[in-house]
């Protein structure tokens, strides 16, 4: 997997499937690596070159430091850069969507069709984050760990599926703290309301009805606010990508292929 330097910070990025192909570039969300979308490599290289990266401060990419939305999709851009890719599809889940509205909005040139899965525009009260960042500063990622399953995936699920969630837990659990904390600060002041009718790439927004982080409603804002989106709701709570592989699987490939 090649080291690709962004501003001094060497980001871990993975490129498989399909040559001469559409490129579908993924993005993840707080606290996951690129692995989070296992549930879906196999068919999405099937039909496409698909990019992977771990976002800095987070699995094998270097540290954090200042963070911010611009900073995140900056990154990106330099990853599409060193690649020499002009134009990819974008598919974000949580953050990874945040990431994208940032995209959208100021690098339109870049993108072609863009997915906005389980995620929110802005956050109107940032206790929940402060809270968090406190507690990690205190215990740790064991601190909030399962209270942040408990909001990734349905009880139905973790109970159905107990070594996909530990594996998921185990995943948060190696999250650098630092780069952790660093995510959370930018989600504590986010406010992209204002990027969303800037957005004028073909955008499809998926909402998970039992998602309780970035519930249907934040969902409906954003693609009302985006020009033209579309919007999907699945059986499913944060992480859906995860909970309902086949139905979001479906969804992405159904979107980025229709014409």
């Amino acid at each position: 997997m090649p080291m690709i330097d962004a501003d001094g910070c060497l980001l871990n990025v993975s490129v498989e499937g399909r040559d001469g192909g559409p490129t579908l570039m993924l993005s993840n969300s707080l606290g996951t690596t690129m692995q989070m979308w296992e549930p879906q490599m196999a068919a999405l290289t099937k039909l496409f070159r698909v990019i992977r990266y771990d976002r800095r401060g987070h699995g094998k990419s270097g540290p954090a430091g200042a963070a911010s939305m611009e900073r995140y999709g900056r990154d990106v851009l330099a990853i599409l850069d060193d690649l020499n890719i002009d134009k990819v599809h974008w598919c974000g889940l949580s953050m990874g969507g945040m990431v994208g509205q940032w995209l959208g909005a100021n690098a339109p040139e870049r993108f072609d069709r863009i997915i906005l899965s389980n995620t929110s525009s802005y956050y109107p009260d940032p206790t929940n984050w402060l809270n968090r960042i406190k507690a990690v500063r205190e215990g740790g990622l064991a601190a909030v760990a399962d209270a942040v399953i408990g909001g990734w995936l349905t009880a139905d699920f973790r109970e159905r599926e107990p070594a996909i969630t530990a594996n998921m837990k185990a995943m948060l659990l190696a999250c650098p703290p630092e780069g952790y904390l660093a995510a959370c600060e930018a989600l504590s002041t986010l406010d992209q309301r204002a990027l969303l009718p800037r957005i004028k790439s073909p955008t499809l927004v998926i909402a998970g009805r039992q998602d309780m982080a970035t519930p249907v409603a934040a969902g409906e804002f954003i693609r009302s606010q985006i020009p033209g989106a579309s919007l999907t709701i699945l059986d499913a709570a944060h992480i859906s990508n995860v909970e309902q592989p086949h139905a979001f699987t479906d969804a992405v490939v159904g979107f980025l292929t229709q014409r």
